[in-house]
């Protein structure tokens, strides 16, 4: 990553990435209300760059075919999963990004180990995999709520109360596995203040057209807010990595949110800095023998060539991207 874009995305997102081995307490080192100083308008037009900037690279990341890249999504109800991903995304080759969302597992799952149906929804070689919560979730929701371990028929001898500590040993580890064989592991937590929720969950009552999203059981877990508020922070110190960080994304404002997202995103993916395959050279000669063949095809007053009429003669051999 060598041009000013890479730099200023770094520079912009440093500020939310949590430094590995730092003890965090959220409502003390992160401030739900952020926004870098920048005005909602400018924001917007930022993102739409980003979401190109995107576009461009995950076309690079397809055609090498060599990494892939796994996003995780964590925040409380109505942090903003659903519209970071729907405008983050919006660019981008649907058929390169896959999304899945993990709710209350079904009894198959709890028949394996605790991430077996998250390792089922990795990305292949050149692919997206969008987490929307993800494996996080065994040291979150199971955490705040003991009687879901209990359902995941662990032995007797492993339900200690290091269980946790061994839990976070152990995602790290898995996560270390997969950067080693090329999948980069992307983690952002969008976090909202309390009052902020409040407000969305009354907008989703008082709108007739967003009645669908709310849920009683959404309530009844707000009543648990300073529990999930010890268990983020726990997760957030114990697993941010140098091989898969966190970044704890300022989520009351949506569009500063989709933002910081697709910024740590374009970061992840400059970084890795895919390029286009060289087809070599005698694939190149048949491509030139096949130009010409097409060329002589043209009919009576068309260009032989319309995109080089259109372009000038293109370059005889790509030249390498930079990030």
């Amino acid at each position: 990553m060598s041009d000013d874009r890479a730099e200023r995305i770094a520079d912009f997102i440093e500020p939310l990435r949590v430094r590995p081995g730092s003890k965090v307490r959220l409502e003390r080192d992160f401030d739900p209300r952020y926004k870098a100083g920048m005005k909602k308008r400018a924001g917007t037009e930022l993102l739409r760059t980003g979401v190109s900037l995107l576009a461009e690279y995950q076309e690079r990341l397809a055609a090498q075919d060599t990494y892939g890249v796994v996003l995780c999504l964590q925040a409380l109800d109505a942090g903003g999963k659903d519209g970071t991903i729907r405008h983050v995304m919006s660019g981008v080759n649907p058929q390169g990004v896959r999304v899945s969302s993990f709710k209350v597992p079904s009894s198959e799952e709890l028949d394996h180990d605790y991430l077996w149906r998250y390792a089922r929804r990795l990305p292949e070689r050149g692919e997206i995999a969008i987490f929307n919560r993800s494996h996080y979730e065994e040291v979150l929701v199971v955490r705040v709520h003991p009687e879901v371990l209990l359902r995941q028929r662990l032995p007797q001898d492993v339900l200690g109360p290091d269980i946790w500590d061994r839990r976070y040993r152990e995602i790290n580890r898995w996560e270390h596995y997969l950067t080693d064989n090329g999948f980069r592991v992307v983690k952002i937590f969008l976090n909202l203040s309390k009052e902020e929720q409040r407000t969305r969950f009354l907008k989703r009552i008082d709108l007739p057209e967003k009645n669908w999203k709310f849920s009683a059981a959404d309530v009844r877990e707000r009543r648990r807010w300073d529990e999930y508020q010890q268990a983020f922070s726990e997760m957030l110190s114990a697993t941010s990595t140098k091989w898969a960080p966190w970044y704890v994304v300022p989520a009351d404002r949506k569009w500063f949110a989709r933002l910081c997202a697709g910024a740590i995103l374009a970061h992840s993916l400059m970084d890795i800095d895919p390029q286009y395959p060289d087809v070599g050279e005698e694939a190149r000669k048949d491509l030139l023998v096949t130009k010409r063949a097409l060329e002589k095809e043209a009919p009576a007053g068309a260009e032989a060539d319309p995109y080089t009429a259109r372009h000038g003669k293109p370059r005889s051999k790509p030249k390498k991207k930079r990030g």
